[in-house]
């Protein structure tokens, strides 16, 4: 008998439950993206297929692909998968459905229908565990309203999971990232430092229920009422932390934008992880590709900026606008950086 079939009997026997699944990925949740420096130079160039038909590409990096099929309608697509973000299988599988679905209520759009992505070490994981992420992934998008119609897997030396995702909006009304205008507030609809506490999850097993509660609660009420609302810019706050998607979309808009600390919303225990140093590489490597472009006022410090580029895991949304019971943390200008005070 291999090791790897040994593997699976001693797991068969008893010990799925004691399973980490984070210890059988180098990163977790969207902290293990490419860095956004590194990805914009590998893709620089790269212009698709540009057309009439084609509302959004990949011209300013938008959260999916918009493409017009009638006057009243567009198409959206996305894709988005990532590595073991908490070890619990089911609720990984609902995080990661969470989080490819919050790129089409990003733009404004419905999720119509989404097949799973899926890489599995087969010879090391049971795949009854596979079962389990795959059915945490159905449950959420059975809340969403979308049907999940198959899917395409890989024998994977890490396990990874995601889903590609259509969509539908009206062209008139697509949420984009090179919509913000000066002047206007900027809302954020999740709090953020999760990634924090995923980082400790990772390497103490601890358990942070909020931080769980607020990955897996979807984005289609606040996207619905930021296009009812006239909202016109948005994104969604995932791997490149706040910091990394407001400048992306400042820098797309060709505007700045002031940042309130005080006002930007933190998930329970986040600074507590931060001082006891629970921070991921991908939050320091979403710090250095935007520091350049960051004003700070006296008294910001490096762990506010470190919060403030935390690696998100379906985070909230990021809209230029005012919506009703979320915060405002700050307004775009008709300057260029962003500024933190």
């Amino acid at each position: 008998m291999n090791e790897a079939q040994t593997s699976v009997q001693q797991l068969d026997e008893g010990a799925v439950g004691a399973l980490r699944l984070t210890d059988y990925a180098h990163g977790g949740g969207c902290a293990c993206k490419i860095p956004p420096g590194e990805l914009e130079d590998a893709v620089r160039g790269l212009i698709g297929q540009p057309g009439a038909e084609v509302l959004v590409g990949l011209d300013s990096g938008d959260d999916a692909a918009a493409v017009l099929v009638r006057d009243d309608l567009a198409v959206l697509t996305t894709a988005d998968f990532f590595t073991p973000v908490v070890n619990d299988a089911f609720d990984w599988g609902r995080i990661a459905a969470a989080n490819a679905l919050s790129d089409i209520y990003a733009m404004g759009g419905r999720p119509v229908t989404a097949i799973n992505l899926v890489g599995w070490p087969r010879g090391v994981l049971p795949m009854e565990l596979m079962t389990e992420v795959l059915r945490g992934g159905l449950s959420v998008a059975s809340e969403a309203g979308c049907p999940v119609l198959g899917g395409h897997s890989i024998d994977d030396p890490e396990p990874k999971y995601g889903m590609a995702v259509t969509g539908v909006a009206h062209p008139d009304r697509l949420l984009r990232n090179d919509a913000a205008r000066p002047g206007l507030p900027i809302t954020l609809t999740k709090p953020i430092g999760v990634g924090l506490l995923n980082n400790r999850h990772k390497a103490t097993g601890e358990v942070f229920a909020e931080a769980i509660a607020t990955m897996v609660g979807l984005n289609r009420d606040a996207s619905e009422a930021a296009v009812a609302a006239g909202v016109r810019a948005a994104t969604d706050v995932t791997g490149f932390g706040l910091l990394g998607h407001l400048h992306k979309m400042v820098r797309a808009s060709e505007v700045g934008a002031v940042i309130d600390l005080k006002a930007v919303p933190l998930i329970d225990g986040a600074r507590e992880a931060l001082r006891d140093g629970f921070v991921s590489g991908g939050t320091r490597r979403n710090l250095d590709w935007v520091r350049p472009h960051l004003q700070t006022a006296p008294g910001i410090t490096e762990d506010d900026l470190l919060l403030l580029a935390d690696a998100q895991t379906s985070g909230g949304l990021l809209v230029v606008g005012e919506l009703p019971g979320h915060p405002v943390i700050g307004h775009t200008t008709a300057g260029r950086g962003i500024r933190i005070r």
